[in-house]
């Protein structure tokens, strides 16, 4: 298979269409069965229910191309149970959670020639969605759905490394306390992109989100988990109902106690404990980890022993454990990764 004329070593993180995405409809109470299309386009209905009241979910995993030149997926089965679970708050159907992961391997076989080669830094992003799709007037759910799946060539979330970044304690809330912070819902995404721009504005690169009821624990950014390292080499990460479960934070957690011997405690983080630990970072797909330096809480500067020109010791150790599992270089847990080609 011959690939594609890219130069891969100079992707940025963003869309690049590519041949074919999946596509399946939900009518009168059924999924089709689903099938591959060259058409990147949609066409809905003004009044659709995705248009009227943001009934959308989504996904985010990566293929990636191993060491032995294998065309592999990570954990996937995680991602159709969440979009499950998703699609279940948001009173849609579910998905079949083994047609997701069948049409994960469908659209990367069908996308083979825009996987980017090992060791190109660069990986195939895929995106797992669903949305209401006919005309809905009433406040209710939509009758019908379309479930689609597309693929992107991207680059390294860092160009150049990954530099420690400087967050702000955000006064908004990213989510209700009995909301839906806990599931990949657009609706979510777009209340965070006010605070965002608004961070960004005022040179910051991200949020810290904090409890909407108490305002006195560790919650969040926009969009990745956090993962805090102790000065005695503990990895700490906050538990909460209102937390999207990362699925790369999970990773994180088992790959610090089965391969590096870490201790690690998923418990509520109080915000007065954040000064005291040596290291912080933020979980995703997209980076895996994006350390971080320096947390500006209205004027007063929480600064990480780690420092501002480097991951810390931990953190990279960490990151470059699982990046080695799902580049083929270390030995993965049983299940964890799904060969395509």
């Amino acid at each position: 298979m011959e690939k594609k004329n890219i130069d891969w070593s100079n992707l940025g993180f963003g869309y690049i269409q590519t041949d074919l995405r999946y596509v399946s409809n939900y009518k009168n109470g059924a999924w089709d069965e689903g099938t591959l299309s060259s058409d990147s386009m949609i066409t809905l209905s003004e009044c659709a229910g995705v248009l009227q009241y943001a009934q959308t979910i989504f996904e985010g995993l990566k293929a990636y191309t191993t060491e032995d030149g294998h065309i592999v997926t990570f954990r996937p089965d995680l991602n159709a149970s969440r979009l499950a679970d998703s699609a279940k708050r948001l009173e849609m159907p579910v998905f079949p959670e083994d047609r997701f992961v069948d049409a994960v391997v469908k659209v990367v076989e069908a996308n083979a020639a825009y996987v980017p080669p090992f060791g190109s830094g660069a990986t195939l992003y895929l995106r797992p969605y669903m949305f209401g799709t006919n005309p809905v007037i009433g406040v209710k759910p939509a009758d019908e759905y379309q479930f689609r799946l597309f693929c992107t060539p991207v680059g390294p979330y860092f160009k150049g490394g990954a530099k420690p970044i400087t967050i702000r304690v955000s006064d908004f809330d990213r989510a209700a306390p009995n909301g839906t912070g806990h599931i990949k819902a657009g609706l979510n995404y777009a209340m965070s992109l006010h605070a965002i721009v608004s961070a960004h504005e005022a040179g910051f690169d991200e949020n810290m989100y904090l409890d909407p009821k108490t305002r006195t624990k560790v919650e969040e950014t926009g969009g990745a988990n956090f993962l805090f390292v102790t000065k005695d080499n503990k990895i700490v990460t906050p538990k909460s109902n209102s937390i999207l479960p990362s699925i790369t934070r999970r990773s994180l957690v088992y790959v610090a106690k089965e391969y590096l011997g870490l201790e690690v405690e998923e418990r509520e983080v109080f915000f007065d404990e954040v000064k005291d630990f040596a290291e912080c970072g933020l979980c995703g797909t997209a980076a895996v980890i994006s350390p971080v330096g320096k947390i500006n809480d209205h004027g007063k500067e929480i600064c990480f022993p780690s420092g501002m020109e480097k991951m810390g010791p931990t953190t990279q150790k960490l990151y470059d454990t699982l990046t080695g599992i799902q580049m083929g270089k270390i030995e993965a847990p049983e299940g964890w990764i799904k060969v395509i080609k």
